[in-house]
């Protein structure tokens, strides 16, 4: 599968300082230490509808993370997935009288178009569930082998993962038991059902049923994958046994992130499976939890349709910290227009204030747990300075710009 169209990224004099993100399974801010290529794997969409702004928001974190990487010259191993084939997607096709496989074609289409106008540098592999189904079906059977997965004994052909198998297990979303139970339930799990060993085992393999599409599993049976295991087999096969971020929103860390984490290290023996589990907060909006079956979703695309410039958009999601949920207001929209009028008028101004003091405090902003805020506002107090004529350096508002590109996305 294709990702979305790059572009090019400026080069940066001087040296940034390294990288320190939040770790969800040691809850606290931790420096990040790649080897020679730094590997990040990210949780894609599920391409039943068009891309929220709660997507915008988590892709944007990550592709903070890869620019800091790339201001350090590292190479960077960055892999995303599209689940497309799920419950979801079906359902929606059900609902609305179309292919499963034109829904999801059409909406991952729109999502790099999204992707490529907000500025995401494409990651090196973009991967979808269905084109690594051999793969998947190849990791279930080894861990039926390993004892740690087992079919129901109703026939259906469903495969399980046992927890048991794990003893791990909950280290990385620290939760209780109960907790875990409820939002297996709430989360797309099915910890009622009977026959299962424990009910936190999650699905690896759902046998085929009527109506549903299926694939060869060999032994198997004819079925379709789980969730957690494709991101597993996905991020195994193209990163190596471990990575050193897993990215994704933070409705992921429990039960997706855990589960996918566990499958990995059981079948390789290696944990754990990221050096950082790093996510993002949820976006509301106007004070309530934005959702499909609330109908309140801001869409980038709609956005973009009305005219408005993507990079306020970014702006407007960067104005707060990555890891806190917070509102999408017409306010906040607003706020990142008229921050980006500001700085492209100050990047225009003939100097300004030093343009090396302003990239080397950007820098250490962002090396602190990706802290935007503080970004922003030292980007602001700058453009000010500069439209007030303050400074004498006559590159700095080239710099500027050159900075705000390369550390932040935004072009001005």
């Amino acid at each position: 599968m294709d990702a979305w169209t790059g572009h090019d990224v400026p080069t940066l004099p001087g040296d940034p300082a390294p990288l320190r993100l939040y770790d969800s399974a040691r809850r606290s801010v931790e420096p990040v230490a790649p080897g020679d290529t730094a590997t990040m794997y990210v949780c894609g969409i599920t391409p039943y509808d068009a891309t929220h702004i709660g997507h915008a928001a988590t892709m944007i974190t990550f592709d903070l993370v890869n620019r800091a990487w790339r201001d350090a010259g590292r190479a960077v191993g960055y892999v995303q997935n599209v689940t497309d084939i799920d419950d979801p997607l079906l359902e929606r096709a059900a609902r609305d009288g179309e292919d499963w496989v034109v829904l999801a074609m059409r909406e991952t289409a729109l999502f790099r178009e999204d992707m490529e106008a907000l500025r995401i540098i494409p990651p090196a592999r973009y991967v979808g569930a269905v084109e690594s189904i051999p793969a998947i079906a190849g990791h279930v059977r080894d861990l039926i082998t390993a004892g740690a997965a087992y079919p129901l004994a109703d026939g259906t052909g469903d495969v399980y993962f046992s927890v048991a198998a794990a003893p791990r297990f909950g280290y990385e979303s620290g939760l209780h038991r109960g907790e875990m139970i409820k939002l297996s339930a709430e989360r797309g799990g099915d910890p009622g059902r009977a026959g299962k060993r424990d009910p936190l085992d999650p699905l690896l393999w759902r046998g085929a049923r009527d109506g549903e599409p299926a694939w060869d599993g060999g032994e198997l049976g004819p079925g379709r994958p789980g969730w957690h295991i494709e991101c597993a087999t996905i991020a195994l096969g193209l990163l190596g046994d471990t990575i050193d971020v897993q990215g994704g929103g933070n409705d992921l860390l429990y039960p997706h992130h855990e589960c996918s984490a566990a499958h990995a290290e059981t079948l390789t023996g290696k944990a754990p499976f990221a050096g950082h589990y790093v996510h993002a907060g949820m976006i509301g909006l106007d004070g309530e939890k934005m959702s499909k079956s609330r109908g309140n979703l801001v869409f980038v695309s709609r956005l973009r349709g009305d005219g408005v410039d993507p990079m306020a958009v970014r702006l407007g999601l960067l104005s707060s910290h990555y890891r806190a949920d917070r509102d999408w207001t017409d306010d906040v929209l607003k706020a990142g227009q008229n921050r980006l009028a500001r700085w492209r008028a100050a990047a225009a101004a003939p100097s300004g204030p030093s343009g090396t003091g302003l990239l080397d405090a950007v820098r250490e902003s962002l090396a602190a747990d990706l802290d935007t805020p503080a970004a922003l506002a030292l980007v602001d107090a700058w453009s000010e300075a500069a439209l007030a004529g303050a400074g004498d350096d006559d590159d700095a508002p080239a710099l500027m710009a050159r900075a705000v590109d390369a550390l932040l996305g935004v072009r001005l």
